[in-house]
């Protein structure tokens, strides 16, 4: 029989972690500067803590400002003078799209190194996280010949056109440092695509000293990020003092609202995905549930059911539902935010402690009788806790769920069209799915955010255009037929 944290020495839960460790084993633990794999100038390490275990597994470089000097200037250099902005655009697609073929190839040794960094279950990185990076991918490697300008007419005898210019898009890319090997890993196969040096960067390290290093740097003129609004608003101020561009991509305390005509088994068995997906650490789970009065008892007795259901436990087994919290500080950080909730005098309704004795694994968490100004109700949580309210009429509901500094996404689950419509239009967020949609992302969609969700736009047109600037040239017409 499998212990639960796969130590047994078969079945499938043992054999994925050994490879796991296998394929971490073989990924260099240096940074990525010009194509090649050099040690950090600082020479200290960086942990990498098994979150099924807590144990240190690997130690990976850190990174100082020096080395952030470097790789800045082979990115730089790569577009100033290399050959990857003089490369024909449908030929740069390509590369684009050999790595994608490269990363669908070695599927399975990215599910394992994902699993292995946060604890998230493989059978849900292989399925999603993956193939959502493959299909990001050639998303934009099918844009890289399709981007252009347009002709204007102008007021005066004036030819005027517009051209949409790269900030440069070369890459230093600075993971998170408790997730550092995937990157790692790709920075290999950038190689095997054929990318010239330069073009793609890895510097691991932290925030602190890495991440303040490449905001400040005259050099860099766009910053994509994804974490927390915190370090976002960190970014913009750091950010301003260059006039950089930022896309921020950052917290969110998202609503999900059950109307009273909802399909309730449906909105159930959508809440688990919508809720605990990755232990809810997505930006976009849903943490704040609004049930109208008329069907709450009943919504919510079916949900108690199937949260205490959910599958919690080794990553690397078929059949976990729900894996570990990626760190110490942010395990912590969601058992702090439970007690509170039952310290201001929300219910527990099911979940709320540790699993097991070993590992960052916290049970599914319904939390009934919460008071919108309750910390759980206000604070992004993180992890895999829900708050559960009821409402009775739209206006009071689409007031509360507006009350959040954030703005990223929300959800709406009714039969009645006009109903839906009326909330979306509502309800103040980038992004609002109706019904059974929730998590359905794609690269051709613009993503974005409102308030202190983040700045900036992925995905779609909007998403590539982001990362380019509008010049516009003019020049006179002289004896022109027409203007």
């Amino acid at each position: 029989m499998v212990s639960q944290k796969g130590n047994a020495s078969t079945g499938v839960g043992p054999d994925r972690y050994r490879a796991a460790l296998a394929a971490a084993e073989a990924v260099p633990k240096q940074l990525f500067i010009n194509n090649k794999f050099v040690d950090a100038k600082s020479g200290k390490k960086i942990p990498v803590v098994d979150p099924r275990s807590e144990k240190t597994i690997f130690e990976i470089d850190e990174g100082c400002p020096e080395d952030v000097d470097a790789a800045i200037l082979a990115a730089s250099e790569a577009f100033v003078k290399g050959p990857w902005p003089r490369t024909a655009a449908v030929e740069r697609g390509r590369m684009l799209d050999k790595l994608a073929d490269l990363v669908e190839q070695h599927a399975e040794e990215f599910a394992l190194l994902e699993t292995l960094d946060t604890g998230k279950p493989f059978q849900a990185a292989l399925m999603m996280d993956i193939p959502g990076f493959v299909a990001h991918m050639r998303h934009q490697a099918g844009w890289a010949d399709k981007l252009s300008g347009q002709t204007l007419k102008h007021s005066m005898p004036v030819f005027a056109y517009t051209l949409r210019e790269p900030y440069g898009n070369t890459v230093v890319a600075k993971p998170a440092e408790q997730t550092m090997l995937s990157t790692l890993r790709l920075a290999q196969l950038v190689v095997e695509a054929g990318f010239p040096p330069g073009v793609f960067n890895v510097v691991t390290g932290y925030g602190k000293t890495v991440g303040a290093a490449l905001v400040k740097h005259p050099l860099v003129h766009k910053i994509g990020f994804t974490g927390s609004t915190a370090v976002g608003k960190e970014i913009l101020a750091e950010a301003a003092g260059t006039m950089k561009s930022a896309s921020l991509e950052c917290g969110g305390k998202n609503p999900l609202i059950i109307c009273a005509d909802a399909n309730i088994d449906e909105a159930v068995g959508a809440l688990q995905f919508a809720a605990f997906t990755n232990a809810g650490q997505f930006c976009t789970s849903a943490s704040r549930l609004f049930v109208h009065a008329d069907i709450y008892d009943a919504f919510m007795a079916k949900a108690i059911k199937r949260t205490q259901a959910r599958k919690v436990g080794d990553p690397f087994e078929d059949g976990t539902e729900q894996g570990a919290i990626t760190f110490r500080s942010q395990f912590d950080k969601v058992m702090h935010l439970i007690q509170s909730g039952q310290d201001q005098g929300a219910t527990l309704l099911t979940g709320g402690k540790r699993k097991g004795d070993e590992g960052f694994f916290i049970e599914p968490t319904l939390f009934g009788d919460v008071k919108d100004d309750m910390r759980i109700a206000t604070e992004e949580v993180f992890g895999p806790v829900l708050c559960c309210m009821k409402w009775h009429s739209v206006d009071e509901v689409i007031a509360r769920a507006n009350a959040t500094r954030y703005g990223l996404v929300a959800g709406v689950f009714t039969n009645n069209v006009n109903l839906a419509h009326t909330m979306s239009r509502s309800l103040e967020a980038a992004t609002v799915w109706i019904n059974n949609c929730w998590h359905c992302l794609s690269p051709s969609v613009p993503f974005g955010s409102y308030k202190e969700s983040g700045t900036g736009v992925e995905g779609g047109q909007q998403g590539i255009e982001a990362y380019t600037k509008c010049k516009v040239v003019m020049t006179p017409l002289s004896a022109s037929p027409w203007v």
